[in-house]
């Protein structure tokens, strides 16, 4: 699987905490790796639309939409703005 950001992604990244930044880019090594390992938490999130989430450290998440053999990337936040971005899809 492929993995591509979008402009808005790295908005939200640079107002990150430097320390979930780190666990962010952890994370993404390891997804690489194997995105499936379980610390991650990879999953189908809506039923409609092929969106996936992904988990960074406790509190954030990331999320991507995924079209034919790659997932963009549009959203990491805390787990609240996850929450609220959920119900807006």
């Amino acid at each position: 699987m492929k993995s591509r950001t979008v402009p808005d992604f790295w908005k939200l990244f640079r107002n990150l905490p430097p320390d979930i930044q780190r666990k962010a880019y952890k994370a993404y090594r390891l997804w690489r790796a194997n995105p499936f390992a379980g610390s991650l938490r990879f999953k189908r999130v809506s039923e409609r639309d092929p969106i996936y989430s992904v988990r960074i450290g406790r509190g954030h998440r990331a999320l991507g939409l995924l079209e034919g053999d790659t997932i963009y990337w549009d959203f990491i936040g805390n787990h609240d703005e996850y929450e609220r971005k959920l119900q807006s899809l």
